[in-house]
């Protein structure tokens, strides 16, 4: 499993003294007054139900703007075929998640359908926004409240599906849970999309193409 320590360490490595010591302070600040970080920074965080295709919309995003920081979410769930630790999540145990929240070094956390723990660590978001990247959060519904309650500077935006009956179909075709995990993952969409108004911007995915276009507009790329 990937260390996040050790993450951040690899994200420094190269830079010079005198760099690390004006980016140390330039994080500080930033991370008691977000309105002090660079004009060139925007944070988005991109929610909505789930199979609604966040992550396809990210990762494209990821693939043709590389200028975009992209978050990389921790999780206590073990990796599905194809994921990689470290690109796609950090997985970890249980006692690792528990010591990044008694460290503080999660912008937000939350036990996502009752089962297992998704976080979003702290301190590479403050780095890559002090640096003056764009950043995307991909984050459900509570973690979303939780970063609007510490950082209102951000931008929500909400992806949502052309209709109810598409999210269905996504969520059918997707078939990677039992029929009581595909139920808890259903009453959770319904009180997310019910959550919209919530949101500062609404992206109806119709198309990935486009929905990319239309977050890549928003931060002003």
């Amino acid at each position: 499993m990937t260390s996040i320590r050790a993450m951040q360490a690899n994200e420094e490595r190269g830079a010079g003294v005198a760099e690390e010591n004006v980016m140390d302070e330039s994080v500080r600040s930033s991370a008691a007054d977000p309105s002090r970080l660079p004009n060139t920074a925007h944070l988005i965080v991109l929610s909505g139900p789930t199979a609604v295709g966040k992550g396809t919309v990210v990762n494209r995003l990821r693939r043709d703007h590389p200028d975009v920081w992209v978050s990389v979410s921790v999780t206590t769930r073990p990796p599905r075929p194809g994921e990689v630790d470290g690109v796609h999540y950090l997985f970890v145990d249980a006692a690792e998640f528990d010591r990044l929240i008694a460290d503080g070094e999660l912008l937000e956390w939350a036990v996502v359908h009752g089962v297992h723990r998704y976080g979003t660590p702290r301190q590479p978001v403050l780095d890559a926004l002090a640096a003056g990247r764009s950043a995307i959060l991909e984050l459900d519904l509570q973690g979303a409240r939780q970063v609007r309650q510490t950082w209102p500077e951000a931008h929500f935006v909400f992806l949502a599906p052309p209709t109810w009956e598409e999210l269905l179909h996504r969520q059918a075709i997707r078939n990677t849970e039992d029929p009581a995990e595909r139920e808890r993952r259903l009453q959770t969409a319904r009180q997310e999309m019910a959550a919209q108004d919530e949101f500062d911007q609404t992206i109806v995915n119709t198309e990935v193409g486009q929905a990319v276009a239309d977050l890549v507009g928003l931060l002003g790329l």
